[in-house]
Parts: structure tokens; sequence; C-alpha cells
């Protein structure tokens, strides 16, 4: 009992540092600055550009299917349901229709921003606490609550400028919000042992899980993380350990739980997500990604395959496929890729695993490099005098080791990634988390003749770096501004080529539901978002296997007429196919009876409708003077 109480003692004075003129000058200026973030922010909402595809199409047609209750299509091994709710949500609050619903998502990611910036908030005081609650003040650290938070702030608003814009409709932002919630309250947790910081963060992680299935892995390695820092660092006896955890899983079941039931029973098996276990068939173990076919056993790489209900092929060479069995989706293949792929079991691969590896190291190495302003500001600190002390992991002062959990967790984040696929957006949550603890664990040098001055600098540095951030998101969301007055459009979500194309589409008479096909890269997978605006179903395509432009793909691939029939037999209404520009009509006869979609890149060839001319694209929209 006596060790146990000595792992908790009682809560030490804030920080020195949080005592200046001018930490109390930061501290009235931070609600401004929360201002300040959210209204640059909010630019992005309105003017960032139009950037779709299919990722983002799956999320808005599974939010389609929350708000009419169709249950059976929200269920997806890939795709999980809670960042399609926020979608929904802000579709019903906006009353959006197809045409104008981008500008409700936009708005909808808006928010998930304002819900970051509270998660970080909540992150770095849970940090600062924790780190004074250990040792008091024995250590003088360069950085308080709210130069932390200011800190915060600023790393976050840097990574919306880059890869987490509220233009994008991916769940990543969400995801990091929660897992920064989670984070804050396993903090808590581990400062007071109080059960309610291990109830919420149990919720937390399960609202994370719902909202990309990577979150189960976190959670478990949470979870031992906090039993392993109390028993072993904070000497709380295991026993008073064991209840916080299964607090945590008890929590995290009762929201996850429902939707790894569905899942299970949908797919016959215990399953709680798909995306991890694919994407290491894919990217590490050598499979092909894309409409895989019994046949192709070259292609299955190192993964054990025996697939229970591929797409069906129409045709060999060039592949014609036909996605009508399945119900869900403007483009079923990617609505839902674990049904196209069950049975896809990956299996460990040491060379396929060396080289991706390797290369999401260099992927790492490149995103320090697009984040170096944290970096540079760490490096001037301890050029300064400030100093990071790793010591006391082990032995008499482990109980202060702070800064463990957080780094260990924000470590192993990144190397789960890096072991299967790195994408920046995916390792921005460990990002923050690892500099953030960096900078909270710079204390006072060994000798210094003017600390106080020190933890000054230090300080107006970080209120520097969030101040030069907003201005860096306020100059690009103006210059985006100015670049959609200069082409005349009104919006930043609205695409003049994918709004121009689905009028012409409904113009010929295709109704919501009507099948049509597509051909090559850019019309199906890359950017299907016509086939939405339109109400129509892409449940046929004629596949690209090598990306190449469509108008190419169309003139060079053999059986191409054969193709075109196979497609036309099975009731489709129009191929559609995008030449990017490419002169079609009248330059070659091969592509005599394709018309333009409108004022776009989009062509269509009839198949089951009257053949005949596309009606005019619209008169192009007035010129708007850019603004000076």
């Amino acid at each position: 009992m006596e060790a146990a109480t000595q792992g908790i003692p009682r809560r030490a004075p804030e920080n020195l540092s949080d005592t200046s003129p001018m930490a109390d000058l930061f501290r009235r200026f931070f609600p401004f600055y929360c201002v300040l973030a959210a209204l640059v922010t909010f630019g992005y909402a309105l003017y960032d550009q139009f950037q779709v595809d299919g990722d983002a199409v799956a999320y808005m047609d599974i939010g389609d299917y929350l708000r009419a209750h169709q249950w059976s299509g929200i269920v997806n091994g890939y795709w999980h349901p809670m960042y399609p709710a926020f979608l929904s949500l802000g579709h019903a609050l906006f009353h959006s229709t197809h045409a104008n619903e981008l500008h409700a998502y936009y708005m909808v990611n808006f928010g998930i921003f304002l819900l970051e910036m509270l998660a970080v908030v909540c992150f770095t005081d849970a940090l600062v606490r924790l780190r004074e609650q250990r040792l008091g003040n024995r250590e003088q650290f360069q950085l308080g609550r709210y130069a932390m938070r200011y800190l915060g702030l600023a790393l976050l608003v840097i990574a919306t400028q880059r890869e987490l814009s509220p233009g994008k409709i991916r769940p990543d932002a969400l995801l990091q919000a929660f897992l920064l919630f989670a984070f804050a309250a396993l903090l808590g947790y581990l400062r007071s042992g109080g059960m309610r910081f291990a109830a919420l963060m149990g919720l937390a992680l399960g609202c994370a899980y719902l909202t990309k299935s990577f979150a189960f892995a976190v959670t478990l390695l949470a979870v031992l993380a906090m039993v392993l820092f109390r028993w072993l660092w904070q000497r709380v006896a295991l026993a008073r350990v064991v209840p916080g955890a299964v607090v945590a899983l008890v929590c995290f079941a009762v929201l996850a739980g429902p939707y790894i039931a569905a899942l299970s029973r949908q797919h016959g098996r215990l399953d709680f997500g798909d995306s991890g276990s694919l994407n290491y068939a894919w990217y590490v173990g050598g499979t092909e990604k894309m409409h895989l076919q019994p046949y192709m056993t070259s292609r299955f790489g190192s993964a054990e395959v025996h697939l229970k209900h591929p797409e069906k092929e129409l045709m060999r060479s060039p592949q014609v496929l036909s996605y009508a069995d399945f119900p869900y989706g403007t483009y079923p293949d990617w609505f839902d890729t674990t049904y196209w792929n069950d049975q896809v079991k990956p299996h460990f691969n040491a060379r396929g695993e060396v080289r991706r590896f390797s290369r999401n190291c260099v992927l790492v190495v490149r995103y320090l490099f697009n984040h170096p302003e944290a970096l540079i500001l760490l490096a001037v600190l301890v050029a300064l005098g400030a100093r990071i002390r790793l010591g006391g992991i082990w032995g008499a002062g482990r109980e202060g080791a702070f800064w463990l959990v957080p780094i260990a967790l924000g470590v192993l984040i990144w190397g789960i990634y890096a072991i299967v696929n790195t994408e920046e957006r995916y390792v921005t949550v460990a990002y923050l988390i690892l500099m953030l603890t960096a900078f909270a664990m710079l204390r006072e040098p060994s000798a210094s003749t003017a600390p106080r001055t020190l933890r000054a600098i230090a300080s107006a540095a970080v209120v520097l770096l969030a101040l030069l951030a907003a201005g860096e998101s306020l100059r690009i969301v103006l210059e985006n501004r100015r670049q959609l007055a200069v082409f005349g459009v009104p919006a930043g979500w609205y695409s003049p080529q994918q709004e121009h194309a689905a009028d012409a589409l409904k113009s010929m008479g295709l109704q919501p539901g009507d099948a049509v096909a597509c051909a090559g890269y850019s019309a199906c997978l890359g950017d299907p978002y016509w086939a939405r605006l339109a109400g129509v179903r892409i449940l046929y395509e004629i596949y690209d296997p090598y990306a190449l432009p469509a108008y190419e793909f169309l003139s060079e691939t053999p059986n191409r007429e054969q193709a075109i029939a196979v497609v036309r037999a099975q009731g489709a209404k129009v191929l559609v196919a995008d030449f990017v520009g490419a002169p079609v009509a009248g330059a070659d006869p091969v592509f005599r009876n394709w018309r333009q979609l409108g004022d776009s890149t989009l062509y269509e060839l009839p198949l089951n409708v009257p053949l005949g001319d596309v009606p005019a694209p619209p008169p192009p929209r007035a010129h708007i003077r850019p603004p000076v």
C-alpha cells in the first residue's frame, strides 16, 4: 500500500514559466489566437479546390445509406461508419442535394478541425499536468501550459495546410482528434489513477475504431502501455492497475462491439476490419490490388487466395468486368473492396517487408523535410542551452519518465504504418505526439545565468511559430480564392467538369439508378463523382491495368469493339471515359460516335440510348475580376 501511495504524489504547483508577465500576456492572447486559427482554416472550407476521388465517393455513399437506414450497406470491412455519420449529419443539417452536398461536407470537415483544436489542447494540458505532477518544481521546463497549447495548435494548422485539408473527404482528421482525446485521457489516468479517465480513454478509442480499423491495434497498445507504466514505472500494485484496463476495454467494447459483431456476421468469421490485412497483401505481399480473378495465380503474391465472390469477368482481353451483382455504391468495386477480396489471406513476406520498410523510411524522411518548422525550433532551443534528459527510465527516478508512454505510442503508430504503407495523412498524429512530447521534455540548462530569459525566448519563439503558421494559412486561402476568381468558379467545392458532365447525362434521359459503364482509370476509380452527381451507378468497366490516358488506351487496345459490344449487351446506357483534352471529335474515326459531356473532358459513347448529340454545354460563367 505504501508503494502504491508513493506512485501518486500530491500535485505540485504549476511550472514557474507560467507565472512570468510574458506568460500572462500569452495566456490572455490565447482565445484570440484560437479564433484566428479557426477563421483562417474556415477559408479552406470556402476556397479549397475540388479534390474528390474514389475514396471520397465511397464515404459519401455510406452516408447516404445511413440516412436511408439501409444498415446492410453500412457494414463495411474497409470503410468504417463514423466519418460517414458526420457527413450524413452535415448533409441533413444543410438540407443538401447531390448538387451542393460538397459544400456541407467541407463545413463538416471544418467542424472536425475545431474538434481537433480541442483535442490538441486536451493532450498538451494532460502532458504538462502529468509532467508537473511527477516532477513538480524539481526541474524547470522551458515551455509551460500555454506555450505548449500554442505549439500544438501551430502544428495542427500546418498539418491542415499540407495533408489534412478540409477540402479532402477523408477520415484521417477525425481519427486524429479521437486518438488525441484518448491519449489525453490516458495521461490523465497515469496522473491520477481515476477510473473516469480510463473510461474516457476507452470511449475515445471506440470512436476512433469506428472511424478507421487501424485504431483497434492502437487500443491494444494504449491499454498495454497504461498497465506497464503504472506497474513498472509508477510502482502501483498490479491488482490496482488491472481494473483500469478492464474499464477502458469495456468502454471500448460498448461502442465498437456492435459493429465488430455485425462485421463478423457479414463475413462469417471474427472480423475487426480487413483494411490492414488487404493493404499488407497488396503492398508487402505483392498481391494484385484491382480486379483479382481466381485464375490469376501468378498475381497472388505471398497471399493465400480463395476468392468467395470475385468480380464477374465478362471478357479477358481487354478485361471487362461487371459489378451488377453488388447492390451498393456508385462504383461498387471500390465501395467495399473487402467483399470482392474476401478470403485473401496475407502471409509474411520477408523480402517484400524489407522493400516496403525501406520505401516507407524514405517517406518518413520526406515527411520530416516537409515539416521542418518544429524541428528547426527544437534545434535552436537546444543550441541556446535547453536540454532533453532521458535519464530516470530505470532506477530511483523512473516514476518521473512522464514522456515514455506518449513517445512509445507515437513511435509504434509510425512503425505500424512503416511496415505496410505510409502516407503523410496517416502519420500526422504520430508526428504531433512525438514533437509535442519532445518540446515538453525541454529543461533548463544545468548551468544558466539567465534561466528566465531562456524560458521567455522559448515561449516567444513558439508563439511566433503559431502566428506564422496562421499567416501562411491565410496566404494559401487568399491565393486559392484568387485562383477561383480567375477561372470563374463560384466556390472551391464546385467542379465545373463534374457538374457539366452530370447535367449532360441527365439531359440525355438517364434516370437515378441507371447502369452505366466506364473505361480508363480517371473516369472509374480516379474520380467517379460525375456518376454520383448524375445519380447513376457504374456497373461495368473496361479496365486499363496500366492507367494510361483513356484516349490512348481505347485507341490501342485490342478487341475494343468486342469489349464495347459486351458492355452494350449487359444493358449499360452509356460508356464514359475521360479524354483529358485529347482531340476526339473528327480527329479519329474510332471515336466518331463519342460525344463530349458538356464543357468537360469526359466523353460518352451511347450504348442503349438513342445516338444523337449531347445538348450543348451551358454558357461560360461571367469572368470574375480577381481580388487585388
